[in-house]
This record gives C-alpha cells, sequence and structure tokens, in this order.
C-alpha cells in the first residue's frame, strides 16, 4: 500500500507550460493547465507501476502563505500569467471530479500539507511518494519509507539519493536552503556560499547555529574560510529566518484519515459531467477504474 502525495501547483504551472495543445473551455477560457493536470492524474492513476492506493492533491490558493508575512521577498502570484491564475479554483473542481481528495492552503503551503500527511502517515503504509521535483521535498524523506518522485525526469530520490547528490541529510535541507538560496521559493540564500561549501560545513555540523563563529575551529577545509565565516556571523540572522521560510510544517489541520484518502476509482457520472463542461470527449474514455 501506497500514499501518493501530489504537488498540485506544480502540476498545474507544468501543464500551463507544457507543449501540449491548448484547450479553450466552452466559456472562452484558457482551460489548457487544468486538463493537462488531469490528463497527468489519469496516467498516474493508472500507470501499471505506481500501484496508486491512496492519493491527495495539495494546490497553493491562492500562491500566498504566512511566509510571505515574514519575507517580503517570497513567492507570490506576483507576475503570475493571469490565464494561469484563473485556473486556482477550476483545477481543484477538475480533480475532485476523479474522486480524488484536494488539499487547497491559503495560510499554509501545498508542501506543508504534503510534509503533514507525509510524517503522518508514513508509518501506516509501506511507502510515501511525494510527486514534486521541489528541493524543500529533501527534508521530509526517510530511508525508502519517504521518496521524492520527479515525474518528468522518471527519477526516484530516497534518502541514500539526497545523501549522495546535496552531501547533507534530510534534517539539514532546510539549513541548506538558507545558505544556498532557493529561486522557486523566493530564498535569497548568502552571498558567496555555494552547494559544496554549505555541503561541508553542514555535512560536519548538521545546523547553522552549531557552526562556529571562529573558522580556525572549523574540522572541515573550506575555501575562502575567513570570508565564509564573516558572511555567516553577519548574516545569521537573514540565514536563520530563510531557514524558518525554507522548513515545511507538519502540523497542517488536515482532516482526512488514511482510509478517506484511497483511491476507490473515478465516479463516472461526476466525471463525465465534467468532460461534457469543458468540451474534452477523449478523456472521457481514459479511465478504466471506475468507483
Amino acid at each position: 500500500m501506497r500514499l501518493h502525495l501530489i504537488d498540485g501547483t506544480y502540476e498545474l504551472f507544468r501543464a500551463h507550460y507544457s507543449k501540449r495543445p491548448d484547450h479553450r473551455a466552452p466559456g472562452g477560457w484558457d482551460a489548457k493547465a487544468t486538463v493537462g493536470v488531469v490528463a497527468s492524474l489519469l496516467a498516474l492513476l493508472h500507470h501499471p507501476d505506481e500501484e496508486v492506493t491512496h492519493l491527495a492533491v495539495a494546490f497553493d490558493n491562492p500562491i500566498r502563505s504566512f511566509r510571505n508575512d515574514l519575507f517580503a521577498g517570497y513567492k507570490s502570484d506576483e507576475g503570475m500569467d493571469p490565464a494561469l491564475r484563473a485556473q486556482l479554483d477550476p483545477v481543484e473542481e477538475a480533480v475532485r471530479a476523479l474522486g480524488v481528495v484536494v488539499w487547497t492552503m491559503a495560510d499554509f503551503e501545498a508542501d506543508d500539507a504534503l510534509a503533514t500527511a507525509a510524517a503522518r502517515h508514513s508509518g501506516e503504509v509501506e511507502q510515501v511518494r511525494i510527486l514534486s521535483p521541489d528541493k524543500d521535498f529533501g527534508q521530509c524523506l526517510s530511508g525508502e519509507r519517504v521518496v521524492q518522485v520527479d515525474r518528468r525526469k522518471e527519477r526516484v530520490i530516497d534518502e541514500a539519493a539526497l545523501r549522495a547528490a546535496r552531501g547533507v541529510g534530510p534534517a539539514s535541507i532546510p539549513d541548506f536552503l538558507a545558505l544556498t538560496g532557493d529561486d522557486a521559493d523566493g530564498i535569497p540564500g548568502l552571498a558567496g556560499i555555494g552547494e559544496r561549501t554549505a555541503a561541508a560545513l553542514l555535512g560536519a555540523y548538521g545546523h547553522i547555529e552549531r557552526i562556529p563563529s571562529d573558522p580556525a575551529a572549523w574540522t572541515v577545509a573550506v575555501r575562502g574560510a575567513d570570508r565564509i565565516a564573516r558572511v555567516l556571523n553577519e548574516e545569521r540572522e537573514a540565514a536563520l529566518l530563510y531557514r524558518r521560510l525554507a522548513t515545511l510544517r507538519t502540523d497542517v489541520p488536515l482532516a482526512e484519515r488514511l482510509d478517506d484518502l484511497r483511491f476507490r476509482g473515478v465516479p463516472r457520472a461526476r466525471f463525465e459531467a465534467w468532460c461534457d463542461a469543458m468540451d474534452v470527449r477523449t478523456l472521457k474514455r481514459r479511465p478504466t477504474r471506475w468507483a
């Protein structure tokens, strides 16, 4: 039994900017991304190697959270394509028409919902699979029990793969992103600290506050240690704020129990009605697992 946790916001953006054909709903609005998400989920639900038994999809709606109150530069919907923004509500309706649980986030983020579900249910299933390439999900990984799946690259990242790629374990990922930055979330990081330096320091000390202020006390060799230490000492408060931004919450009040996330099949009447309303006849024939 597996639990698939899907980053719906990422899927929506991916579908919108994909090369799939444009699609206009009968009302004239751009529905390419919404239809793309449904097609993507149908492919997942019927994938022979995925064994989808339980799943949920989380969306940022709106693309703003408590983190925007902490840091003005944090990601938001500023500059977002209006055609994409307009599909935040319709895509949730579409996913529900598939018989899939939707978590819509306002104060929290979709990533927080997925992190909460992973932490809550990892002991109840054989494996939790977080379907998103976002770097911050590295903090959720646990052995082969909780893994990250990049569907676009067809790659599974478990804890061992994370350590091999980043040089740090899951607990240090928020610190790693605080130091190196995360463009996707608007976290700038600290100037002049790259991934190799961050990995060396966090590999030795685990967390930012444990890195000695005096580089002479460091137990690892770091190029430009004096300069790096100066940046860390001068920008430590900023780094701790960035870490807070990068730390996923695991206390989102999700109402569903594990059994509520069981996929029981696509509800035929509801899904076919959605297909008719969107004028996507070909998708009607896709489901093979009906409720």
